[in-house]
């Protein structure tokens, strides 16, 4: 089995790291565009051309499926991706999980970048899912950049600042853009609030793999043989998984069980534990 996965940067590390803990001996595909990063601020139809190159790289491997792990791209290119490469490849799209956080009642928070946030496209997914309850698009400047590059200065500000614009009540966090499942125990950390119940976060990684499977007839085997390979694509150059990729639990997992190795081939000593990563719940 193999299974490709897209996005501009980082982001797809969180639905992989889910696919690897689902089928452990499935191949895995990350293919994505750090020289056009990032997307968010593109047009609709350059966010389609540079999300079909990505797609068209990962497509070469010749995938079972491929996963889009991009909200942005699932936004303005799902149509095309789909259009080109189905019915040979299914595409599985990233949708903000809206649905099953106001499933949970209200107040809801939904942490998106500035481009998504207020968008028709999250407007229309609270109309159809959210209505009647409160719900706050809060902006998160800086944010998907800073998890890219792994500054962890500039992912403290941008959570802080994200953090003061959510309102104190709100016990459920929707994070509406792939980078962010990357730190989301800082973000819970940041909203958690002495003596409040628990702050559920939703995420959309673990239910996209999950999908991808269903997909394709196959069956979530997470006690298989950790026989899976890893190839990386960075805006179509075959590469290892970037050191800042390192820097996260998911990566981190997905170096240790895969052929490639970041290019100098070093892993950080004292690796979180694998499960670390599934601590956004759906």
């Amino acid at each position: 089995m193999k299974i490709a996965l897209m996005d501009s940067g980082t982001g797809l590390l969180a639905a992989a790291a889910a696919m690897r803990r689902l089928r452990p001996d499935a191949d895995l595909v990350l293919s994505s565009d750090p020289d056009g990063m990032p997307w968010g601020p593109r047009t609709p139809d350059d966010v389609t051309a540079h999300a079909l190159a990505v797609a068209r790289a990962a497509a070469a491997h010749r995938p079972d499926a491929l996963i889009v792990a991009c909200n942005t791209a699932s936004v303005h290119a799902l149509p095309a991706l789909r259009a080109e490469l189905e019915p040979q490849i299914p595409v599985i799209g990233t949708v903000p999980a809206i649905k099953p956080a106001a499933a949970g009642g209200g107040p809801v928070a939904i942490w998106a970048t500035p481009a998504t946030t207020g968008s028709p496209y999250q407007r229309d997914l609270i109309d159809r899912f959210g209505r009647g309850l409160e719900i706050t698009g809060v902006p998160c400047p800086g944010l998907a950049h800073a998890v890219q590059v792994a500054d962890e200065a500039a992912i403290d500000d941008a959570i802080e600042a994200a953090a003061h614009l959510t309102p104190r009540d709100v016990r459920t966090v929707v994070l509406g853009c792939t980078h962010y499942e990357l730190v989301a125990e800082r973000i819970r950390a940041a909203l958690q609030r002495p003596g409040a119940p628990a702050l559920v976060l939703h995420g959309s990684a673990e239910a996209v793999a999950a999908q991808a499977l269903r997909r394709i007839g196959a069956e979530p085997a997470p006690a298989a043989a950790p026989t899976g390979g890893l190839s990386v694509i960075l805006s179509g150059r075959p590469a290892g998984l970037p050191a800042a990729a390192l820097t996260y639990a998911e990566g981190r997992l997905l170096a240790r069980s895969g052929t490639d190795l970041a290019p100098d081939g070093v892993l950080p000593a004292a690796p979180e534990p694998d499960g670390a990563a599934a601590a956004v719940r759906r």
